[in-house]
């Protein structure tokens, strides 16, 4: 089988059972799975899900899981979808809330979990394989290096876990870079912070990170009016400097009506 797609496979037995045990919780008894690859973790999570949809893109690997799974197949207990996860409906996939897994390709992990993130009251949890860099930036909290954007986005919809580091030995083909498993668990945004409209705060969020070394000052001038943010005690810091709550405080600040 080639590979068309970049894909590097997670080959090591005792990751991809960690992996799915971290998925498969009390009631996850469906599993969505983006990316099945050659079916190892598809494998795993059929061992203690009841049913387990599977989306690959890629048609040559379609057809290698459909005879790998003939079996499940015909039963009903896996259901594949050829096709692109960032175009399917996922919401439409289930009538219960699901588990989401999966092992993702490194250059459009941020479309995926923003694809994830959009879904409202269908998933429970998710268990990602990123690329180990990506793990830290999602879990990062203010003032470390890691912080940005990306750590915002997620954190407003998800508490974040790094679950464990995986070497890129434990792949076939190797990858340059190591990975980690992610464990994702959805968030109340609004009794947290107050946060009524995610999406116009994370609008906000992003014009604050807009250029990362720039003061506040410097990235929210031009949507505020210089007067107006040279006025803020916040405006000489840098967005990596402050937590979501204080970044959620200033914009409700920010979009009161001038006085």
């Amino acid at each position: 089988m080639g590979r068309r797609y970049g894909q590097h496979f997670l080959a090591r037995k005792s990751i991809i059972d960690r992996i799915a045990a971290a998925a498969c919780v009390g009631e996850s008894d469906l599993i969505i799975e983006i990316g099945p690859g050659r079916g190892a973790l598809t494998e795993a999570l059929l061992d203690r899900a009841t049913k387990v949809i599977a989306i690959e893109v890629d048609p040559v690997l379609v057809h290698y899981l459909q005879q790998k799974f003939r079996a499940q197949l015909e039963t009903g207990r896996l259901e594949l979808i050829q096709g692109d996860v960032l175009k399917a409906d996922l919401a439409s996939l289930s009538r219960r809330r699901a588990a989401i897994a999966g092992n993702l390709p490194y250059y459009i992990t941020s479309p995926i979990l923003e694809r994830v993130f959009a879904l409202e009251n269908v998933w429970m949890r998710a268990v990602f394989l990123v690329q180990l860099e990506v793990a830290a930036r999602l879990a990062a909290g203010p003032g470390s290096r890691d912080y940005g954007y990306l750590s915002v986005l997620t954190q407003v919809h998800a508490k974040p876990e790094i679950l464990l580091e995986v070497p890129r030995a434990a792949f076939r083909p190797p990858p340059k870079v190591d990975s980690a498993a992610v464990c994702l668990t959805p968030r109340d945004a609004a009794g947290e912070w107050n946060i009524a409209d995610r999406g116009a705060f994370l609008r906000f969020a992003s014009e604050c990170f807009r250029h990362k070394r720039k003061t506040l000052r410097n990235n929210l001038a031009s949507a505020y009016g210089r007067d107006r943010v040279d006025a803020l005690e916040e405006g000489g810091l840098r967005a990596e400097q402050l937590s979501i709550a204080r970044l959620a405080d200033l914009y409700k600040r920010l979009e009161q009506p001038a006085a």
